[in-house]
């Protein structure tokens, strides 16, 4: 029997979280709590990222504003580097000055190097597999003796991983400023509710810290520090909201009726009356189905596919043992009476017959057209072709 080799989500687990069981990450993800993974291997996330890397990224034309910041906690003001002290006017990176910044103690910031670097592409894929939004990867290599930005919280949560070098962290249990999202920018005058809590990283660690958790980091002079910021963007209950009106309105009297606002001064009474039916029909379970397939089909079509093929491929033969593409986001979804599915990725829907369905179904799991039944065949050359399959 063929053992059964880990899948991408359960990797990119293992890798951010090590033992923890997924269903106490998900509880935790659901928590306002901070956590701290120490590690038992330096070289844990070494095949993820590189200063090399980070040389190579920067003597491409890739290196370029808005990608590319820099912060420097030591500076009057905002610890934000202006562009012009590292940017060339049309956003290039102005490498001797930048450079010279790096040298005098700016942190250098790579945002989403996911989308141009293939094993942090991978590894935000596989999370994105278990908890269905987008994760995106910030790089933050800051050079001895250094700090690139204050005290501050994030509008997402992150799970910081270190990959060179050590940095100490402090953190300020609890959310002085509730659930901040990117809509409820920082308030100012904001105190920590408990004193700070400070660690380590060494490579091989990994700090989770949820949004409206404060926080800051540097390094001491013995080394530089390069750390890998995972920002997991997962929406809010407002975005969703606001998605479920706009996907409704077309279809839904309920919410395209006039708005008596003349009953506003019937006072709180009468305008939950007013708001009853319109809640009522959001939370109806057609209307939550179609706003969790928008949010899938927005997912597949927002981040980088990692198709399983590139320009050129053998079409697979009865025998080719075939299985879906494991970097490739998608949903297969059943239509109404049992009359087949809707496979969504981020190209254009791929309808299935119920057989079909069954097919696609088994090929999650590994299988050869011979063993679907030889008329699989033709679907199979096509799911190959557009990259949904991968040779197991």
């Amino acid at each position: 029997m063929r053992a059964s080799a880990p899948t991408l989500a359960e990797e990119a687990w293992r890798l951010a979280f090590g033992s923890l069981p997924m269903e106490d990450g998900l509880a935790m993800r659901e928590e306002a709590g901070w956590r701290h993974f120490p590690g038992n291997d330096p070289g844990r996330y070494a095949h993820l990222l590189s200063v090399a890397d980070l040389d190579a990224f920067l003597a491409s034309d890739a290196a370029a504003r808005p990608r590319i910041s820099m912060a420097d906690s030591s500076r009057e003001g905002g610890a934000a580097v202006p562009e012009e002290d590292y940017a060339f006017e049309d956003g290039g990176a102005d490498l001797p000055s930048l450079y010279g910044c790096f040298d005098r103690g700016a942190t250098l910031v790579v945002s989403q190097f996911n989308q141009l670097h293939p094993p942090l592409a991978r590894f935000c894929r596989g999370l994105e597999q278990v908890f269905l939004h987008a994760v995106q990867a910030n790089i933050y290599l800051t050079p001895p003796g250094a700090q690139g930005f204050r005290m501050h919280y994030d509008t997402h949560d992150v799970l910081v991983l270190q990959v060179e070098g050590e940095k100490e962290w402090r953190v300020w249990p609890g959310q002085p400023f509730p659930n901040p999202t990117r809509r409820t920018p920082w308030p100012g005058g904001i105190e920590p509710l408990e004193d700070a809590v400070t660690m380590t990283l060494r490579p091989g660690d990994a700090l989770y810290v949820p949004r409206g958790v404060l926080h800051d980091a540097a390094t001491q002079d013995g080394g530089h520090s390069l750390h890998i910021t995972v920002g997991f963007m997962e929406p809010s209950f407002a975005q969703v909201l606001r998605m479920a009106v706009d996907l409704l309105e077309e279809t839904e009297p309920a919410l395209r009726a006039t708005f008596p606002s003349w009953r506003l001064a019937d006072g709180p009474a009468g305008l939950a009356a007013l708001v009853q039916p319109v809640a009522a029909k959001l939370a109806e379970p057609a209307a939550l189905e179609r706003v969790a397939l928008a949010l899938m089909d927005q997912l597949a079509a927002d981040q980088p596919p990692l198709l399983a093929r590139g320009l050129f491929l053998h079409d697979p033969t009865p025998e080719t043992r075939l299985r879906l593409a494991p970097g490739a986001l998608h949903a297969l979804v059943p239509m109404p009476e049992g009359e087949g599915a809707s496979l969504r990725w981020a190209g254009a829907p791929v309808t299935l017959n119920a057989i079909e369905a069954g097919w696609v179904e088994r090929l999650a799991e590994g299988a050869t057209p011979a063993e679907l039944g030889l008329e699989s065949l033709g679907l199979c050359r096509k799911l190959r072709r557009l990259g949904l399959l991968a040779e197991d």
